[in-house]
């Protein structure tokens, strides 16, 4: 499948912003000269994708975080000099377009949970085309998903303890990912413990 990304032209010509709400909180990978705590509402953070490489394999498929219709999610704004702005979106591309599952979006964010400071943001949305797409599992479904799911990043569970670690640091609680990392803590040892250089 063809990546759905922006154009050129969509991008503003000044600092890009972009939000972050699953391993982008705690692992962004590119340069920045301010990161601010941000509110978007009409899509929720969700793991609703299918892992084939990052944290699963087509044999083991794991499961990741995406945005999804409904609701608001609240994560981390990072503001990009607008000198670093090309190289950024290559790199975010390349990470998280890897299979070509997200979509690529400009929305609206409020800094800090102002409503009066309103950015927009560059956000990597659930394609609920892509066969990747999950929709709304079980608990259940999930636990054995993310109990199984080992790729390239390394194990699926690291992952989701990674995130609700890194929510829990800035004081969110997002809690349906929070009852799954309950239940994970049980399977994880510490000679799992999460590499911060994966």
């Amino acid at each position: 499948m063809t990546a759905k990304t922006l154009s050129d032209s969509d991008f503003p010509d000044s600092d890009l912003w972009v939000f972050g709400y699953g391993s982008l909180i705690w692992k962004p990978g590119f340069e920045f000269v301010e990161q601010r705590s941000a509110r978007l509402i009409g899509e929720h953070r969700s793991l609703c994708i299918y892992s084939m490489v990052h944290r699963g394999t087509y044999e083991k498929p794991g499961l990741v975080l995406g945005l999804d219709r409904g609701g608001a999610c609240q994560g981390v704004a990072f503001r990009v000099s607008r000198q670093r702005r090309a190289e950024t979106v290559a790199y975010l591309r390349e990470r998280e377009q890897v299979t070509s599952v997200y979509r690529e979006v400009m929305r609206s964010v409020w800094l800090d949970g102002d409503a009066r400071e309103r950015v927009r943001a560059l956000a990597y949305v659930a394609d609920r085309g892509h066969t990747q797409y999950a929709g709304r599992l079980t608990l259940d479904e999930q636990l054995r998903l993310v109990r199984q799911g080992h790729g390239q990043y390394g194990p699926n569970a690291e992952y989701v303890l990674a995130t609700v670690k890194a929510l829990e640091t800035r004081g969110i609680r997002d809690t349906p990912l929070h009852h799954l990392a309950a239940l994970l803590h049980g399977g994880v040892t510490a000679a799992t413990k999460f590499d911060p250089d994966l």
